[in-house]
């Protein structure tokens, strides 16, 4: 397979997109290049964090790769001593990394495993960071349901996902818009199509709506979209 650069000397072939191999070593300068407002988002995460987290609290990270974000969740909550904080992933150089990095945050496990298969202790709060637009479509919904039933009553999921706009008109525009931003990141046009198609079959955003359908079928009623940038969104669902 021919490989190709995708950024920060990344690199991967058509349909091939993979967290594994070297990509943890530069995963967190890609993707904050690559994401809008992605610290930004990391900061709603914590902010609404104060909503749900007290000191008897179990908190999930659901493709927590480096650890970035949960160690920052867990730094915003510790004064709530005795809350727990979990970070989930099922590629090893990932989980390594993210060890490493949360090693100074007692407060933090880092756990190798997929959350498909995982067995949750009930919590408080679970997050996914753009990470179910990786999980096979055939399997969403099942995920979905068993993060539900994992919370406590009065519990959220929190979740960003990239998304598809609701028809092509304005997928058109969407994509047209991104390709502009990741362009203004310094990204070069050959950067840009080697990411996209190494992304083909991997990465599968729903709509908007794809995602609140999700939700309510697993038992979600009461959603809010708290972040939106074209293609990017966060929403928060209560149980």
């Amino acid at each position: 397979m021919k490989l190709a650069k995708v950024g920060q000397d990344i690199e991967t072939g058509n349909a091939a997109w993979t967290f594994d191999g070297k990509v943890a070593d530069t995963f967190v300068s890609h993707v904050s290049q690559s994401v809008p407002l992605y610290e930004k988002g990391h900061d709603l995460v914590c902010q609404l964090s104060d909503y749900f987290v007290d000191k008897t609290s179990t908190v999930y990270e659901i493709g927590t790769s480096t650890g970035e974000l949960i160690k920052k969740v867990a730094q915003h909550n510790a004064h709530r001593e005795g809350a727990r904080f979990i970070g989930i992933d099922p590629v090893g150089p990932m989980v390594e990394k993210a060890k490493e990095h949360c090693a100074d945050t007692p407060s933090v496990t880092i756990i190798e495993d997929d959350a498909r298969n995982f067995e949750f202790e009930k919590s408080d709060l679970i997050i996914s960071y753009y990470t179910i637009q990786f999980i096979p479509p055939r399997d969403r919904q099942q995920l979905f349901d068993k993060l539900y039933e994992a919370l406590n009553w009065g519990g959220a999921l929190i979740m960003f996902e990239k998304v598809r706009a609701p028809d092509a008109r304005f997928q058109d525009m969407a994509v047209s818009m991104y390709n502009e931003f990741k362009l203004e990141q310094g990204f070069d046009y050959e950067e840009i199509v080697t990411k996209t198609r190494s992304l083909k079959g991997v990465l599968e955003p729903f709509s908007t709506q794809g995602n609140l359908d999700m939700f309510t079928r697993a038992g979600f009623q009461d959603v809010m979209t708290v972040m939106k940038y074209v293609c990017f969104e966060g929403f928060v669902a209560i149980k």
